[in-house]
């Protein structure tokens, strides 16, 4: 039988903000262009993977800002969710199983 853990409120809290900080990085990273800075598009045929990107504008002040505060915050709430002093609680050996559940805690 599985082990239950009983994850406080702000651990969970944490971890749930933590998914959609990252998931909302990604969406943004994938909608802005591949280069932070302006660049000519390449196509570069002559290796074993095909490799093309267009010209890329480049992001502007905004963008930038956005990408910093997300990523700031991921970093924020990664601390937060890896020193909790909930971890102090579980045995060493059951902590990777515990931090998957917690990974999962709000879609089970």
């Amino acid at each position: 039988m599985a082990t239950t853990y009983d994850f406080p409120s702000d651990l969970l809290a944490g971890q749930e903000e933590l998914h959609q900080v990252r998931a909302e990085l990604s969406a943004l990273l994938k909608r802005l262009p591949w280069s932070v800075e302006p660049l000519d598009g390449f196509s570069d045929t002559g290796g074993w993977r095909k490799v093309e990107r267009p010209a890329s504008p480049g992001w502007t002040p905004d963008e930038q800002a956005e990408v910093e505060k997300l990523r700031r915050r991921e970093h924020e709430l990664a601390v937060f969710v890896t020193t909790h002093r909930f971890w102090t609680e579980v045995a060493t050996g059951d902590r990777v199983e515990a931090r998957t559940r917690l990974k999962h805690a709000r879609s089970e």
